[in-house]
């Protein structure tokens, strides 16, 4: 449980952080586009939104939740944007307090879990921790976006170590989703934190290396940043090749930004 409340306690801080973003916006500031194609910092926290809620409903009521998931099915292509495009209607006020009453009831939802249960999810059945890593990540990401709309420069925190950790262990996802072969090699990823000190995944020895910040692998994983504007440093060509298809998100591969749009 400590586990579960401290990562809690990271999700919690992370929508904090950009409630204080966007809060204080005027509504023309939450029409401003992000690049996101199509989707306004408005949609950006109408999705962190109906996640939320669809997540308390997954941690709550199974039954309801196969009944969206059956809905989901008969438009995969576009059942989460409309669900952003439909909240993205509400007026700001009204729906940033939906979002702050969302991600509470998210985390108080998830509290309650039985330990060991796993929950229903789009894809593979997910603990409260994966699903709380999963909320940490999207939240962050969705932030770079709504940062990158407004011009503002995020400083990065130790919760992205949660973010990380997702990227490094959707590796062999991310070679799933785009058709191609799994490596036969473990990789090796050193991450500098924000603080300076060392985070590590995979065998000392791995030939496959990647190094460089925390926060450029975050965005890269995230596919907030294209990989040729970010100074990651490969060793070997599988580590390279990973670094061109790696996504943390669930779902068909992501398209990315552009390169260069960000310099």
């Amino acid at each position: 449980m400590a586990d579960l409340d401290a990562l809690l306690a990271d999700f919690e801080a992370e929508c904090a952080d950009l409630d204080h973003l966007v809060a204080p916006r005027t509504d023309t500031d939450w029409a401003l586009p992000t690049p996101a194609e199509g989707w306004t910092i408005a949609h950006q926290i109408a999705h962190l939104t109906w996640t939320d809620e669809v997540s308390t409903i997954a941690a709550t009521d199974a039954g309801r939740f196969a009944e969206l998931l059956r809905e989901a099915t008969t438009k995969i292509a576009t059942f989460v944007d409309d669900a952003a495009a439909e909240l993205a209607t509400m007026a700001p006020p009204q729906l940033l307090e939906r979002w702050r009453r969302g991600r509470a009831g998210l985390a108080t939802a998830l509290r309650a879990v039985p330990a060991g249960t796993k929950l229903p999810w789009f894809g593979p059945p997910m603990s409260p921790m994966s699903m709380v890593s999963a909320r940490l990540m999207e939240t962050w990401a969705h932030g770079q976006d709504v940062a990158d709309a407004l011009n503002v420069i995020r400083t990065p925190t130790a919760r992205l170590r949660n973010i990380a950790h997702i990227g490094v262990r959707t590796r062999d996802f991310a070679y799933t989703v785009h058709g191609r072969a799994l490596p036969d090699e473990p990789f090796r990823v050193e991450l500098t934190a924000p603080d300076g000190t060392l985070w590590n995944w995979g065998p000392e020895d791995a030939a496959q290396r990647v190094t460089g910040s925390a926060l450029d692998f975050c965005l890269l994983v995230t596919q907030r940043r294209h990989r040729a504007d970010l100074p990651l440093t490969t060793t070997g060509s599988d580590a390279a090749e990973w670094l061109t298809i790696a996504q943390a998100f669930a779902g068909p591969p992501g398209t990315g930004r552009e390169a260069g749009r960000f310099d």
